[in-house]
């Protein structure tokens, strides 16, 4: 815990990992200390709390390494939009986006970091992903019905990582429901509210309490 007494979550802006981490505390409205670190010259206290050294990390009464775990606590201290609505198939879903999504993901969009990578056919495999869940909108706004839930803000950071990685080639698709649940969600007030840029922690810094009040 920190001088604060508040908990600590170690996050980076841009991770799509921290942003779903971010959102999910936003929603539950359960105080935090933020801590933004700089992944190339990591804090030595957040080291220690997770010697990993990925984010986003939850220092509370017990040290939380897994962005769905970070969402998992932030919802059972509180969930007053109900984004559980949707329960164990919420969940599997976007599990998935890790076992389905992110490994084609990562190789199409960061090709050059591994051998003998067809670019053209991760991003053909990692559409097969989204192209469920362009169906799976096809007659409801969210993924699991008409209010947004923890499926939505647990999988669309990703969608957006992959959408801005060639965002002609995406708005070419005919993904329709996709591209409008995407856009609904990246210009919202709730993904604006958690995108806030702050400085490098560091050590002895002004405390930094997240979500901001209005």
């Amino acid at each position: 815990m920190s001088m604060s007494n508040l908990p600590i979550l170690y996050s980076f802006r841009r991770c799509p990992y921290a942003m779903r981490a971010r959102l999910a505390v936003a929603s539950s409205g359960v105080s935090v200390e933020l801590r933004e670190i700089l992944l190339r010259d990591k804090a030595g206290a957040f080291l220690e709390a997770s010697p990993k050294g990925t984010v986003p990390v939850l220092v509370a009464d017990q040290v939380v390494e897994e962005s769905i775990d970070v969402m998992d606590w932030a919802l059972a201290q509180s969930d007053p939009e109900g984004l559980l609505y949707a329960g164990d198939a919420a969940r599997q879903l976007v599990e998935r986006c890790e076992t389905e999504f992110k490994g084609h993901l990562d190789r199409f969009k960061y090709a050059v970091r591994y051998e003998d990578v067809d670019p053209e056919g991760e991003r053909a495999l990692a559409s097969v992903y989204l192209r469920e869940l362009d169906g799976m909108l096809a007659d409801r706004a969210y993924l699991f019905g008409d209010q947004i839930g923890f499926a939505d803000i647990g999988i669309a950071p990703f969608v957006r990582q992959f959408a801005n990685t060639d965002r002609a080639w995406f708005n070419d698709q005919d993904w329709v429901n996709l591209r409008g649940w995407l856009d609904q969600f990246v210009d919202s007030d709730r993904f604006g509210a958690i995108m806030t840029k702050y400085p490098k922690w560091e050590e002895g810094d002004a405390i930094t309490v997240f979500p901001t009040e209005a």
